[in-house]
């Protein structure tokens, strides 16, 4: 196949798409499961694969959807019990902005941090009762980064198994 070929060609832009999505996930401003499903969502209206295309399409757009939602729920749930109030996650990632314009890419990391840490020491007043809040946010984000790289991961799959049985 070389890519002047239609399919070839839609199949490498598709392939980007979901692996710019996946990157997406770590890099701020790229929207990870919009741009995997946005790949799929090509394929499907532009590739040549059979009528499965639309099966795959659909099966993406419900991984898209439930990654989405379980993102946010899951570690929402786990702050709520644990007591964080949402105006400290709310300072904290104004902060993790700020820092990432001050310091590229780690800024947003020390800023997020420190921005939780700071509105939980200021609300409870004390350093060894800010530490664990601020932890129990730290760990929230890595668990939803986890919960959308593995959909993405997931539109990925099913986009490759598409390729393959058509």
């Amino acid at each position: 196949m070389s890519l002047t070929e239609t399919g070839a060609l839609i199949s490498v832009i598709t392939a980007l798409a979901i692996l710019a999505g996946l990157a997406g996930v770590v890099v701020p401003g790229l929207p990870a499961l919009p741009l995997c499903w946005g790949g799929v969502l090509v394929w499907a209206l532009f590739g040549e694969a059979g009528a499965g295309r639309w099966l795959v399409l659909a099966a993406a757009t419900v991984v898209a959807l439930g990654g989405t939602v379980v993102k946010y729920a899951w570690p929402g749930r786990n702050l709520k019990r644990a007591g964080v109030p949402t105006a400290t996650l709310l300072v904290g990632a104004l902060l993790g902005l700020v820092g990432f314009f001050v310091i590229p890419v780690v800024g947003l990391v020390i800023g997020f941090v420190g921005g939780i840490f700071l509105m939980e020491r200021l609300r409870l007043g004390d350093t060894g009762l800010a530490w664990p809040a601020t932890k129990q946010a730290v760990a929230a984000a890595g668990l939803a980064m986890l919960i959308e790289f593995l959909a993405g991961v997931v539109i990925g799959a099913l986009w490759v198994a598409g390729l393959v049985l058509a």
